[in-house]
């Protein structure tokens, strides 16, 4: 016997609270990736920990909202608790290999390839591991090639996130970025959903102690992951590095050092030329024969001083002081 599926039994509901959780994982991911390439080597580590947490927290929980208001008409649903955890831990381990290969290897293609391909096959495990979580009285089975189209979803969404983690900056074009990041991992969820197919009759019923509703036993879970998404956004906001952008906020002490040289302050010659304005060594002359500007009288006339130095041209006399 064949179940009815329903994955939007509360409407529109669950959708839009996944959709809203996953930009919010993948923005607060993206900016703390970002943050952790001007930060100071020690601070490398930390931020790229929580980028990969939030990110990892925030599929998940888009995951299991969405996973409320799936239902199979003809029998109840339960999970799993310790494997719905494991799909947690899962998500969150391999969204950190994968950012920190290019938090430490940079933007290159084949980096971001490579990352890409890592965190989007853990995303799709993460979401597998938790549908085996699953217990109800019947069997699943998945349409294989529905099943890898989901999989090229979450590995190509995986690997645009990254490249704008790197790549994108500013507060602005990081939120566009993870809005199409979340609903790349929205749509990844729904299309791994509908290759599911429920057997009631002749499978081998998928019962044991997990027998509460959905809502149930999954509130409890998310608690956790909202919590931790909420404090990664406190600490988001407190960081003006994070919302300012590009500017003095986020210059690194090598920015610094280079910007403080004196050889390399901005003088009343241009760029690159110390002056009065910077440097310790003084004004330094122009090379080439000293030229006379201005319109002068006697025996130079049109030529009044060396714009260089001062002094008066050929034959004409310094201008005399007078004292009173």
């Amino acid at each position: 016997m064949q179940g009815t599926v329903d994955g939007f039994s509360y409407g529109v509901i669950t959708p839009i609270a996944a959709f809203v959780m996953a930009c919010l994982g993948s923005a607060l991911g993206l900016r703390c990736v970002t943050r952790s390439l001007r930060a100071e080597q020690s601070f490398k580590p930390g931020w790229l920990s929580l980028g990969a947490a939030s990110i990892g927290s925030g599929i998940w929980t888009m995951h299991f909202i969405a996973m409320m208001g799936f239902q199979v008409r003809e029998t109840p649903i339960g999970y799993d608790v310790p494997l719905t955890v494991a799909s947690l831990a899962v998500a969150v381990l391999v969204v950190s290999v994968g950012v920190f290969i290019v938090g430490y290897r940079g933007s290159a293609p084949a980096v971001l390839i490579t990352s890409g391909v890592i965190t989007g096959l853990g995303v799709a495990a993460m979401h597998y591991l938790g549908m085996a979580g699953m217990s109800l009285e019947g069997q699943l089975h998945y349409d294989t090639t529905i099943v890898t189209i989901s999989v090229v979803i979450a590995v190509v969404a995986a690997t645009a996130a990254l490249w704008a983690a790197v790549s994108v900056h500013g507060f602005f074009p990081s939120l566009l970025a993870s809005l199409i990041m979340g609903v790349a991992v929205t749509g990844m969820h729904y299309t791994g959903m509908a290759a599911i197919s429920v057997h009631l009759a002749g499978g081998a019923p998928r019962t044991g102690a997990f027998a509460e509703s959905p809502p149930s036993i999954m509130f409890p879970m998310l608690l956790g992951p909202l919590v931790f998404l909420l404090l990664a956004g406190v600490i988001v906001m407190f960081d003006p590095l994070l919302i300012l952008g590009d500017g003095e906020w986020n210059e690194t002490p090598a920015r610094k050092r280079e910007t403080n040289r004196p050889e390399l302050t901005e003088g009343p010659g241009g760029p690159g030329v110390p002056g009065a304005a910077g440097g310790t060594g003084g004004a330094r002359t122009a090379s080439g024969p000293p030229t006379w500007t201005g319109a002068g009288t006697g025996t130079a006339p049109g030529r009044t001083a060396n714009r260089d130095t001062g002094t008066p041209p050929p034959g004409q006399e310094p201008p005399r002081s007078y004292g009173w």
